[in-house]
């Protein structure tokens, strides 16, 4: 758990959180949020739960972030997103302390390598970086300046290139 101030907190997210982080999406994102590439490659497959993270003040739900696992080749990737915080409390520092809790757990679960969609000037604060155009494919139409990649450990990119899917179902 992270407190960002008096009442306020990071903590994982849990089933109690999904109806007040479908009315953040929405207000964050309207309604067209489903038609954007990032929510098509999520498409049937859940967000990682152990990298999923609410910010809360006084009990309210006012930011929230999730980790999807996707494949880019033949190598795992963790989408990042959605990402939102309540318009209340945007520029107070919540995306950016979601958004690391997450990449913190991610890294001591062992993951190598998170992607985006997002402006690159707020995520480059948590380290990403604009992919090299071409080298990772989206299932629709992406801005290239916009689709930026963080290595969790060294290297983690060199040699990963490739159409972006869901990861496939680990067979039973």
């Amino acid at each position: 758990m992270t407190t960002i101030a008096k009442s306020h907190r990071i903590i994982p997210e849990s089933p109690q959180h999904l109806v007040a982080i479908e009315a953040l999406l929405d207000k964050a994102f309207g309604p067209g949020r489903f038609a954007r590439t990032a929510y098509r490659l999520r498409e049937g497959i859940s967000p990682l739960p152990e990298l999923s993270f609410v910010a809360e003040r006084d009990g309210d739900v006012i930011g929230a972030v999730r980790f999807s696992p996707v494949v880019i080749g033949d190598a795992p990737v963790l989408l990042l997103g959605p990402l939102a915080v309540h318009p209340d409390y945007k520029n107070q520092g919540y995306g950016l302390a979601l958004m690391r809790a997450g990449l913190d757990a991610a890294r001591q679960r062992g993951h190598c390598r998170v992607m985006l969609v997002g402006d690159e000037p707020y995520y480059a604060r948590a380290g990403f970086a604009a992919l090299p155009a071409g080298q990772v494919t989206m299932p629709g139409p992406v801005d290239p300046a916009r689709l930026l990649a963080l290595a969790l450990v060294p290297d983690a990119w060199a040699g990963v290139s490739g159409p972006a899917r869901p990861m496939p179902a680990a067979v039973p």
